[in-house]
């Protein structure tokens, strides 16, 4: 008995531990940001030019941005947790070839960025990029909003803030908590997560045409949480399954094919 008791002892200390060691560093888990600076030649020859602009806070932020070939429709990108937003460059040409505009955002603690990343300090990011463009008089409803993983809760909550052209999400989740637990699943993280995006929440309130990409073998996040917010979104909206794409090469499976397809479709030529 004493020793079952040693046991349970020591496995209460561990647990516990970890329980905290996931808690210090969940944001070190959740962001991986590249520090690197934007390679401007490749940039360049895409179009995309190095644009800056003020947070509220006073943090410059560099973005990438070209204009769109005929009355403004531009695609306003969020990029997922990795890298920096230069790193989009090559997946966003087909819409730059099309016509479309694109302003990648930067975020704050990314690429040659400074700041400290969190969801609060990303959701002022997007909507300093948004103020941007409207202020280079790019309306809210020539604008279509572009999220990537981590992006799209960024993305869904900025589409409450107006009457945008369309909202595509690509690898979408109902919240990074639910993701979280489902990554560590005898840990309560679900609870403890300090940067929720909690998608499911808001999705309601976007009100424009939605289109999900997901892939079927993703495993960072499973397709049953793009499912789920796709359930609670409003009409129209149209969820695209890639059978044999994971969480990073829906592209190389046709994914941007279908988003300007879809985007024709509702009328939003370049």
């Amino acid at each position: 008995m004493k020793k079952m008791m040693t046991f349970v002892v020591i496995f209460a200390g561990a647990y516990a531990g970890m329980l905290l060691l996931l808690f210090l560093v969940q944001r070190s888990l959740l962001y991986h940001p590249s520090k690197s600076a934007f390679d401007m030649v490749e940039l360049n020859a895409l179009g995309l030019n190095l644009v800056t602009y003020v947070t509220p806070g006073g943090l410059r932020l560099q973005s990438l941005y070209r204009k769109s070939a005929k009355d403004g429709r531009t695609i306003l990108y969020f990029h997922g947790n990795a890298g920096h937003a230069g790193h989009r460059a090559q997946k966003v040409r087909p819409y730059l070839d099309a016509g479309y505009g694109v302003l990648l955002a930067g975020y704050r603690g990314y690429g040659p960025n400074r700041g400290k990343v969190t969801e609060k300090g990303l959701y002022e990011d997007a909507a300093v990029a948004l103020n941007y463009l409207k202020q280079n008089k790019i309306i809210s409803k020539s604008i279509i909003l572009y999220g990537e993983s981590l992006g799209t809760g960024v993305a869904v909550n900025l589409a409450q803030s107006g009457n945008f052209a369309a909202l595509i999400l690509e690898s979408s989740f109902s919240s990074i908590a639910n993701v979280a637990q489902s990554q560590f699943p005898i840990f309560p993280v679900k609870f403890l997560v300090r940067d929720r995006y909690e998608s499911e929440r808001k999705i309601t309130g976007a009100g424009a045409p939605l289109l999900f990409l997901h892939g079927l073998r993703d495993t960072t996040v499973p397709m049953r949480f793009g499912r789920a917010l796709y359930a609670v979104a409003s009409e129209p909206k149209e969820f695209i399954e890639f059978a044999d794409a994971g969480h990073n090469d829906l592209y190389d499976h046709g994914a941007a094919k279908r988003a300007i397809g879809y985007l024709k479709t509702h009328g939003l030529e370049p």
